[in-house]
Protein backbone atom coordinates (compact mmCIF):
# COMPACT_ATOMS: atom_id res chain seq x y z
CA UNK A 1 0.00 0.00 0.00
CA UNK A 2 1.43 3.72 -0.79
CA UNK A 3 2.03 5.96 1.50
CA UNK A 4 -0.12 8.37 0.17
CA UNK A 5 -3.21 5.91 0.24
CA UNK A 6 -2.36 5.33 3.97
CA UNK A 7 -2.57 8.91 4.77
CA UNK A 8 -6.25 8.87 3.01
CA UNK A 9 -7.13 5.88 4.73
CA UNK A 10 -6.14 7.30 8.40
CA UNK A 11 -7.79 10.62 7.40
CA UNK A 12 -11.01 8.22 7.03
CA UNK A 13 -10.76 6.49 10.35
CA UNK A 14 -10.61 10.06 12.45
CA UNK A 15 -14.02 10.61 12.69
CA UNK A 16 -15.44 10.19 16.13
CA UNK A 17 -17.09 13.69 17.04
CA UNK A 18 -15.28 13.95 19.88
CA UNK A 19 -11.43 13.42 18.27
CA UNK A 20 -9.32 14.64 20.52
CA UNK A 21 -7.36 18.24 19.71
CA UNK A 22 -5.53 17.90 16.27
CA UNK A 23 -5.29 14.44 16.06
CA UNK A 24 -1.58 13.97 15.01
CA UNK A 25 -0.48 10.79 13.31
CA UNK A 26 3.34 10.34 12.81
CA UNK A 27 4.69 8.45 10.10
CA UNK A 28 8.08 8.78 7.71
CA UNK A 29 6.77 10.11 4.34
CA UNK A 30 7.10 12.79 1.55
CA UNK A 31 4.98 15.85 1.72
CA UNK A 32 1.33 15.77 0.53
CA UNK A 33 -1.71 16.99 0.98
CA UNK A 34 -5.24 14.63 0.69
CA UNK A 35 -8.79 14.62 0.79
CA UNK A 36 -11.52 12.02 2.21
CA UNK A 37 -14.95 11.60 1.84
CA UNK A 38 -16.29 13.53 5.15
CA UNK A 39 -15.86 16.61 3.09
CA UNK A 40 -12.97 18.03 0.76
CA UNK A 41 -12.26 20.97 2.61
CA UNK A 42 -11.55 19.71 5.85
CA UNK A 43 -7.78 20.46 6.82
CA UNK A 44 -5.57 17.55 6.58
CA UNK A 45 -2.08 18.22 6.23
CA UNK A 46 0.29 15.69 5.42
CA UNK A 47 3.50 17.38 6.45
CA UNK A 48 7.59 16.49 6.99
CA UNK A 49 6.24 13.54 8.24
CA UNK A 50 3.19 14.58 10.85
CA UNK A 51 -0.21 14.46 9.86
CA UNK A 52 -2.46 16.90 11.34
CA UNK A 53 -6.51 16.95 11.28
CA UNK A 54 -8.72 19.30 12.17
CA UNK A 55 -12.81 18.80 12.41
CA UNK A 56 -14.03 19.80 15.51
CA UNK A 57 -15.01 23.93 15.66
CA UNK A 58 -16.46 25.67 18.53
CA UNK A 59 -17.92 28.84 16.83
CA UNK A 60 -18.74 31.51 19.08
CA UNK A 61 -22.71 32.40 18.27
CA UNK A 62 -23.36 36.01 19.29
CA UNK A 63 -26.81 36.24 17.74
CA UNK A 64 -25.91 38.75 15.02
CA UNK A 65 -25.35 38.07 11.17
CA UNK A 66 -22.04 37.21 11.22
CA UNK A 67 -21.55 34.69 13.33
CA UNK A 68 -23.96 32.80 12.24
CA UNK A 69 -22.66 32.89 8.37
CA UNK A 70 -19.69 31.62 10.01
CA UNK A 71 -21.00 28.62 11.70
CA UNK A 72 -22.90 27.90 7.99
CA UNK A 73 -19.20 28.15 5.97
CA UNK A 74 -17.85 26.21 8.46
CA UNK A 75 -20.54 23.13 8.35
CA UNK A 76 -20.93 23.61 4.75
CA UNK A 77 -17.18 22.34 4.52
CA UNK A 78 -18.01 19.41 6.49
CA UNK A 79 -16.66 20.40 10.15
CA UNK A 80 -18.32 19.29 12.93
CA UNK A 81 -19.65 22.42 14.42
CA UNK A 82 -20.79 23.57 18.03
CA UNK A 83 -21.86 27.07 18.42
CA UNK A 84 -21.26 28.58 22.30
CA UNK A 85 -22.78 31.71 23.44
CA UNK A 86 -20.83 33.63 25.89
CA UNK A 87 -22.91 35.44 28.55
CA UNK A 88 -20.23 38.34 29.59
CA UNK A 89 -22.66 41.18 30.90
CA UNK A 90 -25.90 40.92 32.82
CA UNK A 91 -27.11 44.31 33.42
CA UNK A 92 -30.87 45.41 32.37
CA UNK A 93 -32.01 48.10 30.93
CA UNK A 94 -34.30 50.87 31.37
CA UNK A 95 -37.63 48.52 31.17
CA UNK A 96 -35.79 46.00 33.06
CA UNK A 97 -34.93 43.18 30.08
CA UNK A 98 -31.73 42.04 30.23
CA UNK A 99 -29.84 43.28 27.14
CA UNK A 100 -28.71 40.21 26.42
CA UNK A 101 -31.53 38.06 26.12
CA UNK A 102 -32.92 38.80 22.53
CA UNK A 103 -28.97 38.24 21.58
CA UNK A 104 -29.85 34.91 22.85
CA UNK A 105 -32.97 33.94 21.11
CA UNK A 106 -31.54 35.25 17.74
CA UNK A 107 -28.46 32.48 18.78
CA UNK A 108 -31.05 29.69 19.26
CA UNK A 109 -32.85 30.48 16.72
CA UNK A 110 -30.10 30.51 14.25
CA UNK A 111 -28.34 27.26 15.47
CA UNK A 112 -31.32 25.61 14.99
CA UNK A 113 -31.84 27.11 11.27
CA UNK A 114 -28.76 25.46 10.56
CA UNK A 115 -28.84 22.84 12.41
CA UNK A 116 -26.24 22.98 15.19
CA UNK A 117 -25.97 22.79 18.85
CA UNK A 118 -25.84 25.81 21.17
CA UNK A 119 -24.20 26.20 24.30
CA UNK A 120 -23.37 28.70 26.83
CA UNK A 121 -20.66 30.13 28.90
CA UNK A 122 -21.09 32.47 31.54
CA UNK A 123 -18.29 34.53 32.03
CA UNK A 124 -19.98 37.46 33.52
CA UNK A 125 -17.42 37.18 36.75
CA UNK A 126 -14.69 37.08 34.83
CA UNK A 127 -15.57 39.83 32.77
CA UNK A 128 -16.33 42.08 35.95
CA UNK A 129 -12.58 41.45 36.96
CA UNK A 130 -10.68 42.08 34.03
CA UNK A 131 -12.69 44.23 31.81
CA UNK A 132 -15.19 46.41 33.30
CA UNK A 133 -12.81 46.91 36.62
CA UNK A 134 -10.10 47.74 34.62
CA UNK A 135 -12.47 50.18 32.55
CA UNK A 136 -13.62 51.86 35.38
CA UNK A 137 -10.26 52.17 37.36
CA UNK A 138 -8.82 53.79 33.88
CA UNK A 139 -11.42 56.30 33.77
CA UNK A 140 -10.79 56.86 37.38
CA UNK A 141 -6.72 57.97 36.87
CA UNK A 142 -8.14 60.61 33.76
CA UNK A 143 -6.91 57.62 31.27
CA UNK A 144 -9.75 56.33 28.59
CA UNK A 145 -9.74 52.62 28.10
CA UNK A 146 -10.78 50.50 24.94
CA UNK A 147 -12.87 47.58 26.44
CA UNK A 148 -13.45 45.93 23.20
CA UNK A 149 -9.35 44.92 22.87
CA UNK A 150 -9.91 43.98 26.63
CA UNK A 151 -12.73 41.70 25.73
CA UNK A 152 -11.23 40.00 23.19
CA UNK A 153 -7.87 39.33 24.80
CA UNK A 154 -9.28 38.35 28.37
CA UNK A 155 -12.87 36.59 27.18
CA UNK A 156 -12.97 35.43 23.60
CA UNK A 157 -9.34 34.53 22.77
CA UNK A 158 -8.68 33.30 26.40
CA UNK A 159 -11.34 31.35 28.47
CA UNK A 160 -13.71 30.80 25.33
CA UNK A 161 -10.38 29.90 23.76
CA UNK A 162 -9.18 27.37 26.43
CA UNK A 163 -12.78 26.44 27.06
CA UNK A 164 -12.87 24.81 23.08
CA UNK A 165 -9.87 23.28 23.25
CA UNK A 166 -8.91 22.06 26.76
CA UNK A 167 -12.75 21.30 28.35
CA UNK A 168 -14.26 20.71 25.42
CA UNK A 169 -11.41 18.80 23.32
CA UNK A 170 -12.50 20.24 20.31
CA UNK A 171 -9.40 21.39 17.45
CA UNK A 172 -9.89 24.85 16.90
CA UNK A 173 -12.29 27.93 17.56
CA UNK A 174 -14.47 30.15 14.90
CA UNK A 175 -15.42 33.64 15.14
CA UNK A 176 -17.44 36.33 13.16
CA UNK A 177 -14.56 38.60 12.65
CA UNK A 178 -13.70 40.52 10.18
CA UNK A 179 -9.98 39.31 9.98
CA UNK A 180 -7.68 36.62 8.30
CA UNK A 181 -5.20 34.22 9.31
CA UNK A 182 -2.27 33.40 7.84
CA UNK A 183 -2.96 29.98 7.87
CA UNK A 184 -5.92 30.35 6.21
CA UNK A 185 -9.63 31.56 7.23
CA UNK A 186 -10.04 27.63 7.83
CA UNK A 187 -6.71 26.92 8.67
CA UNK A 188 -6.18 25.24 5.44
CA UNK A 189 -2.28 25.83 5.98
CA UNK A 190 -1.99 24.79 9.20
CA UNK A 191 0.57 22.07 9.53
CA UNK A 192 3.63 20.65 11.63
CA UNK A 193 6.00 23.48 11.58
CA UNK A 194 4.91 24.94 15.12
CA UNK A 195 7.98 27.64 14.61
CA UNK A 196 6.57 29.38 11.55
CA UNK A 197 5.24 32.58 12.25
CA UNK A 198 1.16 33.05 12.24
CA UNK A 199 -0.24 36.32 11.50
CA UNK A 200 -3.34 38.46 11.76
CA UNK A 201 -3.54 39.36 8.26
CA UNK A 202 -5.98 42.27 6.86
CA UNK A 203 -9.40 40.67 5.83
CA UNK A 204 -11.32 41.24 2.25
CA UNK A 205 -13.58 44.37 3.49
CA UNK A 206 -11.16 46.73 4.73
CA UNK A 207 -14.17 48.77 5.65
CA UNK A 208 -15.50 46.21 8.39
CA UNK A 209 -11.72 45.02 9.33
CA UNK A 210 -11.73 44.43 12.97
CA UNK A 211 -8.39 43.29 13.30
CA UNK A 212 -7.61 46.82 15.33
CA UNK A 213 -10.04 45.00 18.36
CA UNK A 214 -8.01 41.71 17.69
CA UNK A 215 -4.27 43.21 18.33
CA UNK A 216 -4.40 42.71 22.30
CA UNK A 217 -4.44 39.00 21.69
CA UNK A 218 -1.84 36.36 22.24
CA UNK A 219 -0.22 35.77 18.76
CA UNK A 220 -0.72 31.49 19.59
CA UNK A 221 -4.22 31.86 19.68
CA UNK A 222 -4.48 32.28 16.41
CA UNK A 223 -2.66 28.93 15.46
CA UNK A 224 -5.92 27.42 16.06
CA UNK A 225 -8.95 30.32 15.23
CA UNK A 226 -10.51 30.23 11.92
CA UNK A 227 -11.73 33.67 10.64
CA UNK A 228 -14.50 32.46 8.29
CA UNK A 229 -15.19 35.97 6.86
CA UNK A 230 -11.99 36.97 6.22
CA UNK A 231 -12.51 36.44 2.45
CA UNK A 232 -15.76 38.34 2.60
CA UNK A 233 -17.63 41.24 1.89
CA UNK A 234 -20.35 42.47 4.61
CA UNK A 235 -22.65 43.04 1.81
CA UNK A 236 -22.02 39.27 0.56
CA UNK A 237 -22.23 38.10 4.04
CA UNK A 238 -25.96 39.39 4.58
CA UNK A 239 -26.46 38.25 0.98
CA UNK A 240 -26.04 34.65 2.03
CA UNK A 241 -27.45 34.92 5.05
CA UNK A 242 -30.94 36.00 3.43
CA UNK A 243 -30.04 32.98 1.15
CA UNK A 244 -29.86 30.38 3.28
CA UNK A 245 -33.36 31.17 5.54
CA UNK A 246 -31.29 34.12 8.09
CA UNK A 247 -33.02 37.04 6.76
CA UNK A 248 -33.90 37.52 10.11
CA UNK A 249 -30.49 38.27 11.35
CA UNK A 250 -29.51 39.91 7.62
CA UNK A 251 -32.01 42.80 8.40
CA UNK A 252 -31.38 42.74 12.45
CA UNK A 253 -29.60 46.00 13.48
CA UNK A 254 -26.02 45.67 13.97
CA UNK A 255 -24.95 46.99 18.13
CA UNK A 256 -22.30 49.85 18.06
CA UNK A 257 -20.42 51.79 20.88
CA UNK A 258 -19.79 49.97 24.34
CA UNK A 259 -21.71 46.75 24.87
CA UNK A 260 -22.35 47.22 28.23
CA UNK A 261 -23.10 51.25 28.15
CA UNK A 262 -26.45 50.43 25.04
CA UNK A 263 -28.15 53.10 24.16
CA UNK A 264 -27.57 55.26 27.92
CA UNK A 265 -25.86 58.51 28.12
CA UNK A 266 -22.33 57.71 28.01
CA UNK A 267 -22.17 60.26 31.22
CA UNK A 268 -25.02 59.14 32.99
CA UNK A 269 -23.68 55.56 32.89
CA UNK A 270 -20.41 56.33 34.39
CA UNK A 271 -21.63 57.97 37.19
CA UNK A 272 -23.09 55.22 38.57
CA UNK A 273 -20.57 53.95 39.41
CA UNK A 274 -18.04 56.44 39.90
CA UNK A 275 -18.60 59.26 42.25
CA UNK A 276 -18.54 62.84 40.68
CA UNK A 277 -15.48 65.05 41.68
CA UNK A 278 -15.95 68.65 40.50
CA UNK A 279 -12.81 70.41 39.42
CA UNK A 280 -11.66 73.17 37.18
CA UNK A 281 -11.34 73.11 33.20
CA UNK A 282 -8.10 75.45 32.78
CA UNK A 283 -6.84 77.28 29.97
CA UNK A 284 -3.46 75.36 29.19
CA UNK A 285 -2.21 78.49 27.13
CA UNK A 286 -3.32 81.70 29.96
CA UNK A 287 -3.68 79.51 33.04
CA UNK A 288 -6.84 80.79 33.44
CA UNK A 289 -9.84 79.04 35.38
CA UNK A 290 -12.42 79.31 32.20
CA UNK A 291 -15.29 76.78 33.91
CA UNK A 292 -15.81 73.40 35.96
CA UNK A 293 -16.13 69.70 35.51
CA UNK A 294 -18.18 67.00 37.53
CA UNK A 295 -15.03 64.93 37.37
CA UNK A 296 -12.38 63.79 34.67
CA UNK A 297 -13.62 60.63 33.94
CA UNK A 298 -16.43 62.04 32.60
CA UNK A 299 -14.15 63.85 29.86
CA UNK A 300 -11.90 62.54 27.46
CA UNK A 301 -9.04 64.11 25.17
CA UNK A 302 -10.04 65.88 21.93
CA UNK A 303 -13.68 66.72 23.41
CA UNK A 304 -15.36 70.36 23.41
CA UNK A 305 -16.23 71.23 26.37
CA UNK A 306 -18.92 73.86 25.24
CA UNK A 307 -18.14 76.34 27.56
CA UNK A 308 -20.19 79.42 27.07
CA UNK A 309 -19.38 82.84 26.69
CA UNK A 310 -15.94 82.21 25.03
CA UNK A 311 -15.25 83.53 21.08
CA UNK A 312 -13.47 79.87 20.37
CA UNK A 313 -14.91 76.43 21.51
CA UNK A 314 -12.60 74.55 24.23
CA UNK A 315 -11.79 70.90 23.78
CA UNK A 316 -9.76 68.85 26.24
CA UNK A 317 -6.28 68.57 25.72
CA UNK A 318 -4.85 67.27 28.92
CA UNK A 319 -6.48 65.51 32.46
CA UNK A 320 -4.82 65.49 35.30
CA UNK A 321 -6.12 62.99 37.90
CA UNK A 322 -4.02 63.81 40.64
CA UNK A 323 -4.96 67.80 40.81
CA UNK A 324 -8.66 66.94 39.48
CA UNK A 325 -7.72 69.98 36.82
CA UNK A 326 -8.76 69.49 32.87
CA UNK A 327 -6.62 70.98 30.92
CA UNK A 328 -8.32 72.96 27.50
CA UNK A 329 -7.32 74.52 24.14
CA UNK A 330 -8.57 77.18 22.35
CA UNK A 331 -9.48 76.23 19.01
CA UNK A 332 -10.27 72.95 17.16
CA UNK A 333 -6.66 73.11 15.91
CA UNK A 334 -4.41 73.68 18.39
CA UNK A 335 -0.90 72.31 18.55
CA UNK A 336 -1.77 70.77 22.27
CA UNK A 337 -4.19 69.20 20.57
CA UNK A 338 -1.82 67.54 17.82
CA UNK A 339 1.26 65.06 18.17
CA UNK A 340 3.79 63.61 16.29
CA UNK A 341 5.68 61.94 18.95
CA UNK A 342 4.03 59.45 21.29
CA UNK A 343 5.29 57.15 24.22
CA UNK A 344 4.20 53.56 24.53
CA UNK A 345 3.58 50.38 26.68
CA UNK A 346 5.29 46.91 25.63
CA UNK A 347 4.16 45.89 22.73
CA UNK A 348 1.84 42.79 22.57
CA UNK A 349 3.60 41.09 19.18
CA UNK A 350 1.20 39.06 16.49
CA UNK A 351 4.41 39.56 13.40
CA UNK A 352 7.48 37.65 15.27
CA UNK A 353 9.97 39.11 12.31
CA UNK A 354 8.85 42.62 13.09
CA UNK A 355 9.64 42.40 16.83
CA UNK A 356 13.03 40.60 15.94
CA UNK A 357 13.58 43.42 13.65
CA UNK A 358 13.03 46.26 16.54
CA UNK A 359 15.29 44.26 18.68
CA UNK A 360 18.02 43.45 16.24
CA UNK A 361 17.80 47.58 14.64
CA UNK A 362 16.53 49.52 16.94
CA UNK A 363 13.42 51.17 14.89
CA UNK A 364 10.78 49.61 13.09
CA UNK A 365 8.89 51.59 9.33
CA UNK A 366 5.46 50.77 9.78
CA UNK A 367 1.73 52.23 9.81
CA UNK A 368 -0.09 53.39 13.05
CA UNK A 369 -3.47 54.12 14.46
CA UNK A 370 -5.31 54.41 17.62
CA UNK A 371 -8.69 54.67 16.14
CA UNK A 372 -10.52 51.73 14.07
CA UNK A 373 -12.47 53.83 11.82
CA UNK A 374 -9.02 56.13 11.34
CA UNK A 375 -6.97 56.33 8.15
CA UNK A 376 -3.05 54.29 9.03
CA UNK A 377 -0.25 56.92 9.57
CA UNK A 378 3.30 56.22 8.41
CA UNK A 379 5.57 55.87 11.59
CA UNK A 380 8.74 54.88 12.97
CA UNK A 381 8.14 52.18 15.88
CA UNK A 382 10.95 52.61 18.39
CA UNK A 383 11.42 50.79 22.23
CA UNK A 384 8.65 52.53 23.89
CA UNK A 385 8.08 55.44 21.51
CA UNK A 386 6.32 56.17 18.17
CA UNK A 387 7.38 58.75 15.90
CA UNK A 388 5.01 59.88 13.73
CA UNK A 389 5.36 60.97 9.67
CA UNK A 390 2.45 63.34 10.45
CA UNK A 391 0.51 64.96 13.53
CA UNK A 392 -2.38 63.55 14.49
CA UNK A 393 -5.10 65.21 17.16
CA UNK A 394 -6.54 64.00 20.17
CA UNK A 395 -3.69 61.05 20.71
CA UNK A 396 -5.75 59.52 24.05
CA UNK A 397 -4.13 57.93 26.81
CA UNK A 398 -5.33 54.51 28.00
CA UNK A 399 -6.30 53.87 24.39
CA UNK A 400 -3.91 51.71 21.66
CA UNK A 401 -1.76 51.78 19.52
CA UNK A 402 -1.60 49.31 16.66
CA UNK A 403 0.50 48.74 14.00
CA UNK A 404 0.44 47.40 10.78
CA UNK A 405 2.57 46.76 7.69
CA UNK A 406 1.08 46.37 3.97
CA UNK A 407 -0.97 43.36 4.81
CA UNK A 408 -1.22 42.60 8.22
CA UNK A 409 -1.44 43.83 12.28
CA UNK A 410 2.06 43.69 13.50
CA UNK A 411 0.90 44.41 17.53
CA UNK A 412 -0.49 47.09 19.72
CA UNK A 413 0.87 49.08 22.95
CA UNK A 414 -1.48 51.27 25.01
CA UNK A 415 -0.42 54.97 24.94
CA UNK A 416 1.05 56.42 27.76
CA UNK A 417 0.66 59.61 26.18
CA UNK A 418 1.45 62.08 23.19
CA UNK A 419 3.44 64.89 23.25
CA UNK A 420 1.90 68.17 21.78
CA UNK A 421 3.38 69.73 19.27
CA UNK A 422 2.98 72.83 21.41
CA UNK A 423 6.08 71.38 23.54
CA UNK A 424 7.97 70.42 20.83
CA UNK A 425 7.65 74.16 19.26
CA UNK A 426 8.64 75.76 22.45
CA UNK A 427 11.72 72.93 22.27
CA UNK A 428 12.86 74.08 18.82
CA UNK A 429 12.60 77.96 20.01
CA UNK A 430 14.18 77.39 22.96
CA UNK A 431 17.21 75.66 21.23
CA UNK A 432 17.16 78.22 18.91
Amino acid sequence: MSQKILACIVVGILTPKNTALADVVTLETETVECKNTFGANKINRWNAGCFIMIRNVVVGISGGVDSAVSAHLLKERGFNVLGVFMRNWDEHDEAGRCSGEQDLKDAEWACRRLNIELRQVNYVKQYWTSVFSQFLDDYQQGLTPNPDILCNKHIKFDLFHQHALQTLQYDAIATGHYARNSLGDFLEHAGSQMTEDVRLLIPADTFKDQTFFLAGIAQAALRRTMFPLGGLKKTAVKELARRIGLQRLAEKRESTGICFVGKRDFKAFIREYITSKPGNFVDIDSGRIVGTHEGVHQWTVGQRCRLSSYLQPYFVARKDAASNIIYVAAGHEHPALHSTRIHIDAVNWLCSRARQQLATEGSLRCRFRFQHTKPLVDCQLRPFEVQLDAPLRAITPGQYAVFYDDVACLGAARILHGEPLQCLEQQVAMER
